[in-house]
């Protein structure tokens, strides 16, 4: 029988599991074997494995975060990385590999299959939305979910105790998370990496949402700092091996929160959901689409259609190349700009 190898590189977000799970019920059904590589990139280096059959996964639909492990390793970093990455695609007599992952993991498989010819394929995942040629995302619906829930219990504390309530959600240099949940939650403005904040609108909103209901929300994406006059403070921040800012404590929710109370004199809290958007129980929406992604990328093995990714085009599932969503980010663009102005 021939191998396929699957991998889940950079952070977990809910869906990865049915997506794996999608994998190996489409392999078995097309005569193929499955492998786990553990902890993404690492685990190829490393050549550490586990097997996947159907009774492994058959229950994982409705996990959260990876049964493989997953890590932000960059084999492309080293020379002999990437020599062992080869190397141990031989040495496990794969066939084909199926990376999930964003724009990081999916950027090796498309250096893997231009540079090396790997029989590489794809599956998109980020609970940031932002990877270009897919519509969605499986686990954007998941965190936007969890953190729209999470406004709703913000919003009836400020309302209680007369506050504003800045609430910091993830998304490292997309506003989608954040704008999504901003929406869903009726909250009164919306910062985004995307645009600049204006300080004095955003205080003269603040303070006629609060002259009228004695409360406000304002949802925060954790990367809005990353504008010009915060270029230079951000050149000293630790990195990870693809050379994203690896986002700790940054705390824009705060700043912006000590900025509001400063400018209006009003009580104002801030609240930090960080990590638990990554856990817990993908969604309906996320367990099928992680499923079909899963399945579509087993077809593509089947097919030979490599150097592709499983992507969500309308509510079809389509083969795209790899290389379209990995050249450059889908980010909140001006399209969106009037409803922002209109709803907040």
């Amino acid at each position: 029988m021939k191998k396929i190898g699957i991998l889940t590189g950079g952070g977990d977000c809910p869906g990865l599991n049915p997506a794996i799970r999608g994998v190996v019920y489409a392999a078995d059904k097309f005569g193929y074997e499955c492998v786990g590589i553990l902890d993404g990139w690492k685990g190829m280096i490393e050549g550490k494995t586990i097997p996947l059959k159907k009774e492994d996964v058959e229950y994982i639909i409705s996990q959260g975060g990876t049964i493989l492990g997953t890590s932000r390793t960059n084999p492309f970093k080293k020379e002999e990385d990437v020599k062992k990455v080869i190397e141990n695609f031989k040495n496990l007599d794969l066939h084909a590999l199926v990376a999930i992952g964003g724009e990081d993991t999916l950027g090796v498989a498309t250096k893997l299959y231009e540079n090396y010819k790997l029989n590489v394929v794809g599956v998109p995942k980020t609970m940031d939305n932002d990877l270009n040629a897919t519509d969605y995302t499986f686990g954007f619906d998941t965190a936007s979910t969890r953190a729209m829930d999470a406004a709703k219990a913000l919003i009836d504390t400020g309302r209680s105790h007369r506050r504003v309530m800045v609430f910091e959600v993830m998304g490292r240099h997309a506003g989608w998370v954040a704008l999504f949940t901003a929406i869903a939650s009726s909250a009164d403005y919306v910062c985004l990496p995307e645009k600049k904040i204006d300080g004095k609108e955003l205080i003269d909103k603040v303070k006629k949402a609060y002259s009228r209901k004695k409360f406000a929300l304002v949802v925060v994406s954790e990367a809005v700092e990353i504008m010009e006059e915060e270029k230079d403070s951000l050149k000293t921040q630790e990195v990870d091996q693809f050379g994203h800012i690896i986002l700790k404590e940054r705390g824009m929710g705060e700043k912006i929160s000590k900025f509001i109370e400063k400018n209006t004199g009003i009580e104002t809290r801030h609240a930090v959901i960080g990590h638990m958007q990554r856990g817990g129980e993908p969604t309906l929406f996320d367990r099928i689409l992680g499923t079909r992604v899963g399945i579509k990328a087993a077809q593509l093995v089947r097919d030979g259609d490599f150097g592709k990714m499983a992507a969500l085009v309308g509510n079809e599932i389509k083969g795209v190349p790899l290389k379209d969503a990995t050249g450059e980010l889908k980010v909140v663009d001006k399209n969106w700009f009037e409803l922002i102005d209109i709803l907040f």
